[in-house]
């Protein structure tokens, strides 16, 4: 098969891993594959690193350009790529070696415009980077609107299915860069949103049954910085409201869960977009509250920063505040005004 592959990995202080990364990439049993590494203005040992690969694999091609985020490396690298087919590597996670041959022998006619993905495995990394577990994520089959709906749950906690769409597990046809790019506003979330708008425009999504990628969970994942990663949801979500108010009823969980935690940490900016994005009415403080309109929200929010949070959230109660609390219980009910439980019906 004479078909192109273009593997883009792109990296930013990812050093320890890019080796890997990259002689999994010259490992693929499909021979028409070309590597391209994108540094988006490392400042860890990357250029030691790529230095020596270069001398060992000649054929790798390296660019290097300033920081801008993860969607404009992956944009340049789209820009520097010569393949037919285009697959993303992040410089810290590895594919298996027969992946592009498999995926591309999967693809009914290779001039079609389409997205092939598979399965991944998730491995978990120790603090001396040695594996301490791994996970394999089968995804299956999905039909279309089944895939919308799961990549509008985020975070990815709040489901217990894997993300379908890793782009480490995918291919896509060149072309379709013709037409769409990775948003530059989103700093995280950016490949949710583009395979989004690409199911959106009815493009072919083919699954293929293997294990393609090998995720790699370490304490310096982009996911793991919890105020990017809340920046990028909200920014995310504005966008797919901007863009297709329609879906906003399937992201509902996912806003309902940011403004829960907005409220909790008295996050005021956070609070303030998420107003504009909630449906109401909507339920709040643990679900304790619910509240039918954003000026009464609102009201809330003000009057929650005076709380102390031991008396609306139990993860916060220690020993001397349950004690408290206790005691203000016995108080109530010596003084006659503790709260009285409802009152069964007496209807059959």
């Amino acid at each position: 098969m004479n078909t192109r592959v273009s593997i883009i990995i792109t990296t930013y202080n990812k050093a320890p891993y890019l080796r890997q990364s990259v002689e999994s990439v010259l490992a693929q049993t499909h021979t028409q594959t070309e590597c391209l590494i994108v540094d988006d203005g490392s400042t860890d040992f990357t250029p030691e690193v790529v230095t020596k690969l270069l001398q060992d694999y000649p054929q790798v091609q390296y660019f290097y350009k300033e920081n801008g985020g993860i969607s404009s490396t992956r944009n340049f690298g789209i820009d520097k790529a010569s393949g037919d087919w285009i697959q993303f590597l992040d410089a810290d996670d590895w594919i298996h070696p027969d992946k592009t041959r498999q995926q591309l022998a999967s693809i009914p006619d290779l001039t079609q415009e389409a997205v092939v993905y598979s399965d991944y495995e998730r491995v978990y990394m120790a603090q001396n980077d040695q594996i301490s577990d791994r996970t394999p994520l089968t995804i299956g089959a999905m039909q279309p609107e089944q895939l919308v709906q799961r990549l509008l749950i985020c975070p990815d906690f709040l489901t217990d299915t894997p993300f379908p769409l890793l782009q480490q597990a995918m291919l896509l046809k060149r072309s379709l860069f013709d037409h769409y790019r990775f948003d530059t506003r989103l700093k995280a979330c950016e490949d949710r949103e583009f395979v989004l708008t690409l199911l959106q425009q009815q493009v072919p999504f083919i699954y293929v049954p293997m294990t393609a990628a090998y995720y790699r969970k370490h304490q310096t994942n982009l996911t793991d910085n919890g105020t990017l990663m809340l920046d990028a949801y909200l920014t995310f979500f504005e966008l797919m409201q901007q863009r297709d108010p329609d879906l906003q009823p399937q992201w509902q969980t996912s806003v309902r869960h940011l403004l829960e935690n907005s409220i909790e940490r008295q996050d005021t900016n956070s609070f303030i977009r998420l107003l504009n994005l909630v449906t109401y009415p909507v339920a709040v403080i643990n679900a304790s509250i619910t509240v039918p309109n954003r000026l009464l929200l609102r009201l809330i929010f003000a009057i929650r920063r005076l709380v102390p949070n031991f008396l609306l959230y139990e993860r916060y109660r220690g020993p001397r505040s349950r004690k408290l609390l206790a005691f203000g219980t016995r108080l109530g009910r010596t003084l006659g005004i503790s709260p009285q439980s409802p009152s069964r019906s007496s209807n059959p």
